[in-house]
C-alpha cells in the first residue's frame, strides 16, 4: 500500500459527511469581501512590502469574527456554510504570490515588474530593455518615472491582466473541480487536511450559538501574543518610517544576518534567523519530520559547503558577501542543479506511490474488503454534468492558447496546446491524489522552464507569455472543504464572481496608491528592499537561457551531474526510509531544505517543532495539541495583522497628508 505517514493520520476521521447541503453565499458574504476588499486589502499589500507577512489569516479570522459578534448581538447564528463561504473569500483576497511574499490581488506582479526592468539584476544579466511592453511599460515611460497606473501604457498591460484573470477562473473551476470528483467522489480519497479548515468554520460557526469552546481561549491567547509581539516588530517601524527620515527597527526585519561574521570558519555558508515570532509557531502546526528533514538537509549543507568551497565548486562565494548574494552564489554553483535533480526524483517517487496505491485498491476490492467510489454524486450538493467543466477548462486553454499565439508567434504552437490538453490535466490529477492520500502537494518541477529551453526559442518574451501551464491539483481538496461544511457547489463559484471586481479595481487602486507613497522597493518597505533582489537575479537566471546560450547564466549555472546525483540520493534517501519504516516525509523536507528555503526559516521553525513535539504532544495528546496549534497560530497571525493594520492606517494617513499641498 502506498506510504501515509502516521502523523498525517491524525487528521482523519476529524469531520463526518454532512447529508444535507445549502448556499453559503448571501448577502453577509457581500459585505465581507466588500470588508476584506476596502479594510483588508491595502493592509495586506503594506505588510509583505514591510515584513513579508502574509495578512491571510489575519483576514480570515477578522472578518469572521466581526461577523460572528455582530451575528451573536443580533440574535442571528451563523451556519457553518455561511462562515466558510467568507473564510474563502478573505482567503482568496489576501493570498500570497509565491516567494515574493506579494498579496494585492491581480496587479501585485504588474509593480514587480516595474522593479525588475529597472533593477541592478535585470542590468547586469543584459536583460534591461527587454521586458515586453504588454508585460509593463518601458522604464522610460511616465508610467514608470511618475509612478502612476492611470497612464495610456499601461492600457495593454492592464487589459491582458483582466483577460487572463477571466481566463485564470475558467480553467480552474473545470479543472480543479473535474479532479475532485475523480479523487473524492469515485476513488474516495480521504483528503486528511480537508478537515483542518472545515473544523475552523464549524468552531466560529458554534460562537454564534453563545457557548464559549476552548477554541476561543486558544485564539485568545494567540492573538495577544501577536499584539504584542507585532507592536515591537511592525507597528514601530511603521509608525516611525512616517516621522522619521528612516524607520527605527527594534528587532531587525526580516532577520539577523550572521554570515559576515562566520565566514571564517563558514565560508560560503548563509547564517543567521529570521525574527519573526510566527515562524516558531509555524513549527507547531508542520509536520515534526518534514522540519526535521528541512533541518537535516541545512546542517548538512553547513558541513558541506565549506568543503565545496575548498574544493572550487562552490567558486563564486567571495569572503564579505552577506545572506543574499551567499545564497545566490550558491546556487548558481551547485544547488540549483542538485535541487532540479531532488525534485524530479519526487516526483517520479510520488507518481511511484501512486501507482502502487491504485494496484492497492484493486487488490482490495477483489478480495471484497473496499467499497468503490460512485459517480453518483451526493444527493443536494448541487453538481454539473461533466461535460460542464470539461466545456469551460477547453474554453479558458482555448482562450490561453489563442493569447499565447497573438503575443509570441514565434513560438512553436504545439508546446502551448501539449500543455494545455496533456502536461497540465495529468499535472493536476496526478496531485490531486497525493494531495488526497498524503496532504503532501506534489508537482513536476521543471517542465514548463525545460520545455522553453529545448524549444531553441530566443527572447526572453516567451517567460512572460501565458503558457497553459496549470496545477490545480489543489482545488480538489477545496471542493472537499466545500463538501464538508455542507455547501453546494454554486457557492463557491458566486465567491469567485464576488471576488473578481474586488481583485482587479480594488487592487488597481491600492497599489496605486501605495506606489505614489515611496518607491517600491525602498526603505519604507525593507523587506521588498531586501528581497527582491535575489528574486530578480533568480528570474534573471531563466530568462537568459533563451538568449545567448553561450554566454547564459542559466547554462553556466546548469550541471547534468549535479543533477543525477541529487535525483541518485533522493531516490537512494526514500529506499532507505521505506526499508527502516522511517516516515517518507524526511524526504519532502530535505527537497524543501535544498531547494533554496533560507536556514534562516528553517532554524525557528525547527525549535518550534522540537517544542511541539517534547512538550505539547506528550502534554495534551498530538490529535488535541494538533487542533490546538491551529486555532493559536491562527490567533497569532491574527494580532500580528491587526497591529499592521492598525500602524498601516496611521502610515498612510500620515503620508497622504505629509504630500498635500496645504
Amino acid at each position: 500500500m502506498a506510504h501515509i505517514d502516521p502523523e498525517l493520520e491524525l487528521y482523519r476521521g476529524l469531520m463526518e459527511q454532512p447529508t444535507e447541503f445549502e448556499d453559503g453565499f448571501d448577502i453577509k458574504t457581500v459585505l465581507g469581501g466588500l470588508f476584506v476588499g476596502l479594510v483588508m486589502l491595502p493592509g495586506a499589500i503594506y505588510l509583505g512590502l514591510m515584513a513579508g507577512q502574509s495578512l491571510g489569516a489575519a483576514a480570515e479570522w477578522t472578518t469572521i469574527i466581526l461577523f460572528t459578534e455582530i451575528a451573536r448581538r443580533s440574535f442571528v447564528t451563523l451556519k457553518r456554510s455561511e462562515v466558510y463561504i467568507l473564510f474563502y473569500v478573505a482567503m482568496g483576497l489576501t493570498v500570497m504570490q509565491g516567494a515574493l511574499a506579494l498579496s494585492g490581488g491581480a496587479f501585485a506582479m504588474k509593480m514587480f515588474w516595474q522593479y525588475f526592468i529597472r533593477s541592478p539584476a535585470a542590468k547586469g544579466m543584459g536583460l534591461a530593455g527587454q521586458v515586453p511592453n504588454w508585460v509593463v511599460p518601458p522604464a522610460s515611460s511616465a508610467a514608470i518615472t511618475q509612478r502612476t497606473f492611470f497612464h495610456v501604457d499601461w492600457l495593454l498591460p492592464g487589459g491582458l491582466t483582466f483577460i487572463g484573470y477571466i481566463l485564470s477562473r475558467m480553467v480552474w473551476f473545470g479543472m480543479g473541480y473535474t479532479v475532485f470528483r475523480v479523487t473524492s467522489d469515485y476513488e474516495n480519497l480521504p483528503f486528511p487536511f480537508a478537515a483542518i479548515q472545515a473544523q475552523g468554520a464549524t468552531a466560529l460557526a458554534e460562537t454564534t450559538t453563545k457557548t464559549e469552546t476552548w477554541r476561543w481561549r486558544t485564539f485568545s491567547i494567540g492573538a495577544m501574543a501577536g499584539l504584542v509581539f507585532g507592536c515591537i516588530y511592525v507597528g514601530i517601524p511603521t509608525i516611525t518610517e512616517v516621522l522619521l527620515t528612516e524607520p527605527v527597527q527594534l528587532i531587525p526585519i526580516p532577520w539577523v544576518d550572521l554570515t559576515r561574521r562566520t565566514q571564517s570558519i563558514l565560508p560560503a555558508v548563509p547564517v543567521g534567523f529570521m525574527t519573526d515570532l510566527g515562524i516558531i509557531g509555524s513549527g507547531f502546526v508542520v509536520p515534526f519530520w518534514a522540519a526535521t528533514g528541512s533541518f537535516i538537509a541545512m546542517l548538512g549543507m553547513a558541513v558541506a559547503n565549506p568543503q565545496l568551497y575548498k574544493a572550487g565548486i562552490l567558486h563564486s562565494w567571495r569572503p564579505g558577501m552577506e545572506t543574499i548574494n551567499t545564497q545566490f552564489a550558491n546556487q548558481i554553483d551547485f544547488y540549483f542543479s542538485l535541487g532540479i535533480g531532488v525534485s524530479l526524483a519526487v516526483a517520479v517517487l510520488g507518481a511511484y506511490e501512486i501507482v502502487r496505491q491504485i494496484r492497492y485498491n484493486r487488490a482490495a476490492r477483489q478480495r471484497g474488503e473496499e467499497q468503490r467510489g460512485s459517480w453518483v454524486p451526493p444527493a443536494g450538493r448541487g453538481d454539473f454534468p461533466m461535460w460542464v467543466p470539461l466545456g469551460l477548462y477547453v474554453l479558458g486553454a482555448s482562450g490561453y492558447i489563442l493569447l499565447c499565439r497573438w503575443l509570441v508567434p514565434g513560438f512553436p504552437i504545439i508546446y502551448i496546446i501539449g500543455f494545455a490538453f496533456l502536461i497540465s490535466p495529468i499535472e493536476s490529477y496526478v496531485n490531486a491524489r497525493m494531495i488526497g492520500l498524503t496532504g503532501q502537494y506534489l508537482g513536476i518541477p521543471m517542465v514548463l522552464e525545460g520545455t522553453i529551453i529545448l524549444s531553441r526559442y530566443r527572447g526572453i518574451d516567451i517567460w512572460f507569455a501565458p503558457i497553459p501551464r496549470f496545477n490545480y491539483g489543489g482545488s480538489a481538496q477545496q471542493f472537499r472543504v466545500l463538501e464538508l461544511t455542507g455547501n453546494k457547489i454554486v457557492s463557491m463559484i458566486k465567491a469567485e464572481a464576488l471576488m473578481f471586481p474586488i481583485a482587479t479595481i480594488l487592487s488597481l487602486l491600492f497599489w496605486q496608491l501605495v506606489w505614489k507613497l515611496a518607491p517600491v522597493p525602498s526603505p519604507a518597505y525593507p523587506y521588498a528592499q531586501k528581497m527582491w533582489h535575489i528574486q530578480a537575479l533568480q528570474r534573471g537566471l531563466w530568462f537568459t537561457s533563451t538568449l545567448n546560450p553561450e554566454h547564459s547564466v542559466f547554462y553556466k549555472a546548469w550541471n547534468l551531474n549535479y543533477c543525477i546525483g541529487g535525483f541518485v540520493a533522493a531516490v537512494a534517501i526514500y529506499a532507505l526510509l521505506s526499508a527502516l519504516r522511517l516516515p517518507i516525509l524526511l524526504v519532502y523536507g530535505v527537497v524543501r531544505g535544498v531547494s533554496g528555503i533560507l536556514p534562516h526559516y528553517v532554524v525557528p521553525q525547527m525549535i518550534g517543532a522540537l517544542i511541539s513535539q517534547f512538550y505539547f504532544i506528550p502534554k495534551f495528546g498530538a490529535r488535541r495539541w494538533k487542533q490546538y496549534a491551529t486555532v493559536l497560530v491562527a490567533g497569532y497571525s491574527c494580532g500580528m495583522g491587526l497591529v499592521g493594520m492598525g500602524a498601516i492606517a496611521l502610515a498612510l494617513i500620515g503620508k497622504a497628508v505629509s504630500q498635500m499641498p496645504f
